[in-house]
């Protein structure tokens, strides 16, 4: 490959303020950039607003006239089907199983950073650029790519990266790892942007109002029953709406009067049961973990003491992973609040990131 193509990347333009200054960035340092879009799905096909997901229409346009404005050539790719297929499909299958899904992660896994880099390759650029807060690094004494926190730790995203290969890491590159929000704000005004005010996104694209029962209603054309809410006894204690509609931990649209908060602390799908109780019957020691990824080693080969977390805004905690399988126990230091099969468990030494996986079992209940 030649130094000029080397010196390309295809830029991953969400619409949004960050991977407009990403992009801005990349050429500032001489590099020839394209712009690419992701179509994933189609507002209408959802019945979602244009304007209040990310993914919209509007996101295309904004991000075409950033393009326009920095003078470089954009493309909108069309993975709808594979988006539905891959991301939302998953999606409706681990609620319907009881879990809760993190599509955000999966997309970055299945469809942002496979198919952006295939998509570069076809189009002669060598690297893909994303606006997410984190680092690449390479460690020549283990020879390895490191997946690094970014220097702004209310921003960092190196949890929904942990997925990321070898081979991967080798042809990525995350501009803002080393600047906070506030800079990146500041010099997209500067440079007059026309998102540089844009709220940034929240919550899951394709479900903007949270109701996730209702988006699985519209999505699979099935009505989930009512059934019993069950205390820890047990015994029947009130009508749920329908075991998809919640998830563990919650406490709030419960809709029950029990004297004290209760929260959702197991569900049985076959049953149709939603069990509630106290928050302190929601901490566990230890989780089982599956289908890992090791970013800073190869592989675990016995037990090792890091830090964890089990959701995105989490705290990171100690623990000790110990190989099992296919997969890891992690025995924490400590109790933890509503670990729940489907999400993400990263693990970290200081601030790189060991390597990852999907929970499958929450182990240990401990009773405080």
């Amino acid at each position: 490959m030649s130094q000029n193509e080397e010196n390309s990347a295809l830029i991953a333009m969400s619409g949004g303020v960050d991977s407009s200054v990403a992009a801005w960035l990349m050429l500032q340092q001489g590099f020839r950039c394209m712009g690419a879009t992701m179509r994933l799905y189609r507002n209408e096909d959802l019945g979602l607003s244009q304007y209040h997901t990310c993914c919209s229409q509007r996101d295309i346009d904004d991000a075409s006239e950033v393009a326009f404005q920095l003078d470089f050539p954009y493309e909108v790719l069309d993975f709808t089907r594979e988006f539905r297929e891959q991301i939302i499909g998953k999606f409706v299958r681990i609620y319907e199983a009881g879990g809760t899904p993190n599509p955000c992660i999966d997309c970055n896994r299945y469809m942002k950073f496979s198919r952006l880099l295939q998509a570069a390759e076809e189009r002669g650029y060598h690297y893909v650029v994303t606006g997410h807060y984190a680092r690449v690094e390479y460690d020549g004494a283990s020879g390895r790519y490191l997946l690094k926190k970014a220097l702004d730790g209310s921003k960092d995203q190196s949890y929904v990266l942990y997925m990321l290969t070898q081979d991967q890491l080798a042809r990525i590159r995350f501009p803002l790892g080393g600047r906070t929000k506030a800079e990146v704000r500041e010099l997209a005004a500067r440079l007059d942007l026309c998102n540089a005010r844009k709220h940034d996104s929240q919550d899951i694209c394709f479900v903007p109002d949270g109701d996730y029962g209702a988006f699985l209603e519209r999505c699979t054309g099935r009505q989930y029953p009512a059934g019993d809410f069950l205390g820890l006894d047990g015994t029947v204690v009130g009508r749920h709406r329908g075991a998809v509609r919640y998830t563990l931990g919650q406490r709030k649209g419960l809709g029950l009067a029990m004297g004290e908060p209760v929260y959702v602390c197991g569900k049985d799908m076959q049953a149709n049961t939603v069990t509630v109780g106290p928050e302190q019957a929601l901490y566990t020691t230890a989780l089982l973990a599956e289908d890992m990824n090791w970013i800073s080693i190869p592989a675990l080969e016995g037990p090792i003491r890091v830090k964890a977390k089990t959701r995105y805004r989490q705290t990171e905690q100690w623990a000790t992973a110990y190989p099992e399988g296919d997969g890891i126990r992690l025995e924490f230091e400590q109790p933890q609040r509503a670990v729940t099969a489907g999400q993400a468990v990263v693990l970290y030494d200081g601030d790189t990131v060991v390597g990852g996986g999907t929970i499958s079992r929450a182990l240990g209940k401990e009773m405080r």
